[in-house]
């Protein structure tokens, strides 16, 4: 068996549930675990990300590396178009993992018009290449956004230069963003029939995007397969994930109804970006579930920390740190210690960073806030993959526990259906 590079801290959640807790839910544990594995709950026709680490096809990843060197020799720019799960976890990788080089900005995530013309104008005198994705086109936010830069890229560029620049990530078979890219003859991955959009960062929607910026694809899945192979037995010891997501309902089971993802790095940031929608669409339904929330430590132990310390006790908290940093600094010397800092004089601000986040724990813990620890050992492509699916298989085992169908996202259609009658669609559809 591999050796993990994340590891999961359960020891502050000792005042507020015990083993007899972890075991009295075994059984469940195992039930969906079995729904998982047989693939026979509900959504069982979305469970393709279970595979990706091990399957993604040879072909398909020399594919994408070799598109990914076209755009990184042809463009200084790569712009991303798309939403929620199609530019999430992207985001988070470019963010966790920093790769120098080519520089990728994103689109249609909003349907404000000054962050539409920033990109644009960030455009300028650079040459680009862009990456649409969506599984079907017609989500209002990235379908809008394409439309403008299109628009722009045809000014720039020769209908032969097009077809290379501009590259489409969408459903294999139908939908509009197929037919654009059929009809113009637009370079096309396809994103599996069997995979959710919060699902899909290992697919070509996350793989292209991080492998143009320079961020190694095949230490990305191969970090999600050994996570895939500790996290295949049904043992809620060696099990992270499955000890992850039974902590959580327990908890839940207590009143603890929300839940505060709080990253000790920066690059966690986007990361927590991505967790939150990965659980809150798997699990908010039928009146139910645990609400993500996520900060940043320390920035926010000045803002909302007194909230977390001494408010309403109906929440949780999961830490996360990088235990590695690319870079260190250590605090300098200064002449009389005229600031009083001399007790951190020559230590470094990781050491530092880390004493903040054990005397947080502690604190939090004291206050009344159960909370667990992810450590992960480094900024690399592997520990990024081995975290992507570790939250995966976590929360579809959660929400099996909780009794919803963790694949699915009904409740994501009903502004949709607002908007589009404001907007006069049923007069418009393509």
């Amino acid at each position: 068996m591999p050796k993990t590079r994340i590891e999961l801290d359960c020891g502050n959640l000792s005042p507020f549930i015990s083993g007899r807790d972890f075991a009295s839910i075994f059984s469940e544990v195992k039930r969906a675990h079995e729904l998982l594995i047989d693939r026979t709950g509900e959504g069982g026709a979305s469970l393709g990300w279970l595979d990706l680490p091990d399957d993604t096809p040879d072909e398909l990843i020399r594919d994408i590396e070799n598109c990914a060197g076209e755009i990184r020799e042809t463009s200084e720019v790569l712009v991303v178009i798309g939403i929620g799960g199609s530019y999430l976890g992207s985001r988070a990788a470019l963010e966790f993992c920093r790769p120098e080089g080519l520089k990728v900005v994103f689109a249609g995530i909003n349907l404000d018009a000054d962050y539409l013309q920033d990109v644009l104008d960030g455009l300028k005198g650079r040459d680009v290449c862009v990456n649409v994705i969506s599984k079907s086109g017609a989500t209002l936010e990235p379908a809008a956004a394409f439309r403008v830069i299109y628009n722009y890229m045809k000014k720039r560029y020769s209908s032969r230069q097009l077809k290379k620049r501009i590259i489409c990530t969408t459903d294999r078979q139908k939908g509009t963003l197929k037919k654009i890219a059929d009809s113009e003859g637009f370079r096309k991955f396809f994103i599996p029939q069997d995979v959710e959009g919060r699902f899909s960062v290992l697919t070509p929607v996350g793989l292209l995007p991080q492998a143009a910026s320079g961020i190694d694809i095949r230490e990305l899945l191969r970090g999600g397969s050994d996570m895939k192979d500790l996290c295949s037995a049904l043992d809620l010891e060696k099990n992270i994930s499955y000890r992850y997501a039974a902590a959580r309902q327990l908890l839940y089971r207590k009143g603890k109804n929300i839940e505060i993802l709080s990253g000790f790095n920066p690059c966690l940031y986007y990361l927590a970006e991505w967790w939150r929608q990965l659980f809150a669409e798997s699990e908010g339904k039928q009146g139910k579930g645990i609400f993500p929330a996520s900060c940043v430590l320390t920035t926010d132990l000045h803002s909302i920390g007194q909230m977390i310390q001494e408010g309403a006790r109906n929440l949780f908290e999961t830490f996360m740190a990088v235990e590695k940093p690319k870079r260190e600094i250590k605090v300098p010397a200064m002449d009389k210690n005229i600031d009083g800092l001399d007790y951190i004089k020559g230590k470094g601000f990781s050491f530092i960073n880390n004493q903040a986040r054990v005397g947080t724990r502690k604190a939090h813990m004291d206050g009344g806030v159960p909370n667990m620890s992810i450590k992960i050992a480094d900024r690399s492509a592997y520990s990024l993959g081995s975290l992507f699916f570790f939250f995966e298989k976590a929360v579809a085992i959660s929400a099996y526990i909780q009794g919803v169908n963790p694949f699915n996202q009904p409740g994501v259609e009903a502004y949709k259906k607002n908007m589009f009658e404001l907007l006069g669609r049923e007069n418009t559809k393509p």
